[in-house]
């Protein structure tokens, strides 16, 4: 089945709603946002991720933390090297949909020129 094919059955009584509430909170953040788009192909290391989104790793790594107790990402170590993943396919989902809405707000959707 593919991913555009699910269709959402939860309904608003559901139990996951909350716990939904807190991913899209953890979400709210212009740093987090860009470490889960950086972090689409594969996993890296704080520094790194510190370069790509041009902040501090001390900062990173506090995105990090709250980000690894959300269950978004997971960490790997190597030595002294923190290497971070995303856990799963979904937080990449949910920012790529995210970042869809954005074009849409301000300007023409290229995504969407091959569809009716």
């Amino acid at each position: 089945m593919s991913e555009d094919s699910k269709k959402c059955t939860f309904t608003p009584e559901s139990a996951y709603v909350e716990v939904a509430v807190e991913v899209f909170s953890l979400l709210a953040d212009a740093t987090r946002v860009r470490i889960i788009l950086a972090l689409r192909d594969g996993e890296l290391s704080v520094n790194h991720l510190a370069d790509i989104v041009d902040k501090s790793p001390t900062v990173v790594s506090q995105h990090l933390a709250k980000m690894r107790l959300g269950r978004l990402v997971q960490v790997r170590r190597q030595g002294t090297t923190a290497f971070y993943s995303l856990v799963d396919e979904h937080a990449r989902t949910l920012v790529t949909e995210a970042v869809f809405q954005a074009q849409h707000a301000l300007d023409d959707p290229k995504h969407h020129q091959n569809h009716p």
